[in-house]
């Protein structure tokens, strides 16, 4: 059974007069520990697929399960087991980046001190602990990324999911990003399903995606990359 099933996904929406369709009729599967990027350009739908992966929109056509389960009914698992990287910050959370980090432990009801220990070793892991005082308007895009990151991994996720995590990348900030990412997966053992419009970033990955107009298009091949461990302290360890 794989961790992640899509099958036979297709998604709609209206704009204006016009009906755009996002996917037709997409099928895939993650496996634990495997980082798998979806290879598409703007409006190719990835976005959608990533955000219907992570149970956060319903498709209009097929299923989504989740260690068996049909997704949209396991809401336990979403924000525990399936976690998005999502950058925006609701000043309901706090006045610092580790409240945020820390936000989604709170609200499952772990003492705040244990939520904060946590939340500062996962921005320790997303090589941001020296943003931990910071408000979060003062992060640059790179660091908002990375706190993101931190925020999807401390629940201690089985699958996470990072929508274009090099958007805000420059050729030499781009690796460490990627790499990070990576060691996650292996490091963590969590399955991480990422998505981007550049082909340059899908080295390293064990599965690509490619989705053009909608539609999946046969799986490329990807070189290997060097893997070079962040921190292999498991959090809460």
């Amino acid at each position: 059974m794989s961790l992640l099933s899509v099958e036979g996904v297709s998604k709609r929406f209206r704009r204006g007069g016009r009906e755009i369709v996002a996917l037709r009729s997409i099928s895939m599967s993650l496996e634990a520990g495997e980082l798998t990027v979806v290879l598409g350009t703007r409006r190719s739908g990835r976005s959608t697929l990533l955000r219907i992966a992570a149970g956060l929109e319903r498709p209009d056509e097929g299923r989504v399960e989740f260690e068996g389960a049909d997704l949209t009914r396991a809401r336990l698992a979403l924000g525990r087991r399936v976690c998005f990287c999502h950058g925006s910050f609701s000043s309901m959370e706090g006045d610092r980046v580790v409240d945020h980090v820390a936000a989604p432990l709170l609200a499952q009801g772990v003492q705040r001190a244990a939520a904060r220990q946590a939340a500062e070793q996962a921005l320790e892991i997303a090589g941001v602990a020296h943003c931990a005082s910071l408000p979060p308007e003062d992060l640059d895009g790179l660091e908002r990324m990375r706190v993101a990151i931190a925020r999807g991994l401390v629940p201690g996720p089985r699958l996470l999911v990072v929508d274009d995590p090099t958007a805000q990348a420059g050729p030499l900030q781009r690796d460490p990003i990627l790499r990070l990412i990576r060691t996650l997966a292996d490091d963590h053992d969590t399955a991480v399903l990422m998505s981007t419009d550049d082909a340059m970033c899908v080295s390293g990955a064990d599965r690509v995606l490619l989705l053009d107009e909608g539609e999946l298009r046969p799986e490329a091949e990807t070189p290997p990359a060097e893997i070079v461990p962040l921190n292999t302290r498991r959090i809460g360890a």
